[in-house]
């Protein structure tokens, strides 16, 4: 994901040379230098001391090791931090940095990797407009941003856009399978489910209707799309999803809890 966002400043006309990271592998941090001509060190305190934005992409189960180690100098510098890490409140954030941090608190997706992405972001209250600004053009240049008021929130963007890549690809995996119980090949109905599935996307991005009426535009009434649906309809297919994107949203907080509270 690091490397996707760097990629993507990149790409948006942000100077390499004003890019630099952190790597304790001597591999990745090789790879990062050759890919992208940015500055790479293996010690977190010598980039914290550098930089004016500090974003962390690191495992949610090393946060609080990461953070510990960078906090006297964090609060030297008083870097926007921008954390990438899924299930860590900015409240722990900020008190594993020693308090009083402008955190920005994100929950990207992993189409992010194809600047694609679509991510939530809660600033708390030590975040100025400007840093709330510099935090949103870092998370736009692999996608969608919105910003939300309530970081409880981000348990609902977890459940809904950052779990959400897995719940279309399993509705493509259905579809493909079914095509082939249909009789057509598995190369080309893995095809058709594919582009079927980038193509309503791409609709849905770019048309001024919502989903509900671009359903209804390709729904004749007595056709094939309809009686379709209505399978659907009768397997209580949007009560599925509300009581998946239920168990999502409650799993984040429960995880949430666990990595506050050290678990």
């Amino acid at each position: 994901m690091a490397a996707s966002i760097i990629g993507g400043l990149i790409n948006d006309g942000f100077p390499a040379t004003n890019i630099s990271v952190a790597e304790p592998n001597d591999d990745a941090r090789s790879q990062l230098a050759a890919s992208f001509g940015i500055r790479t060190e293996i010690d977190n305190t010598i980039i914290a001391n550098d930089v004016d934005v500090l974003l962390l992409a690191v495992k949610p189960q090393v946060m609080k090791n990461v953070t510990q180690h960078i906090a006297s100098v964090v609060q030297a510098k008083q870097p926007l931090i921008i954390s990438i890490a899924a299930g860590i409140r900015s409240d722990d954030l900020s008190n594993w940095l020693g308090g009083n941090v402008a955190v920005v608190r994100s929950m990207p997706n992993t189409p992010a990797l194809v600047q694609s992405g679509a991510a939530g972001l809660f600033a708390n209250a030590n975040v100025s407009s400007s840093q709330k600004e510099q935090a949103e053009s870092i998370l736009r240049a692999v996608g969608i941003t919105v910003w939300l008021e309530n970081e409880q929130l981000i348990d609902a963007v977890t459940a809904l856009s950052g779990s959400g890549p897995a719940y279309i690809f399993y509705v493509i995996e259905a579809m493909e399978n079914a095509g082939m119980e249909l009789g057509l090949k598995a190369n080309i109905a893995r095809r058709l489910a594919v582009q079927t599935a980038f193509g309503a996307a791409k609709l849905a991005l770019e048309s001024a209707d919502d989903p509900a009426l671009l359903r209804q535009k390709v729904t004749s009434p007595g056709g094939t799309t309809e009686r379709a649906l209505d399978e659907l309809r009768n397997g209580d297919l949007e009560g599925l999803f509300m009581k998946a994107l239920q168990a999502a949203n409650d799993r984040a907080a429960e995880l949430a809890d666990q990595l506050a509270n050290g678990d």
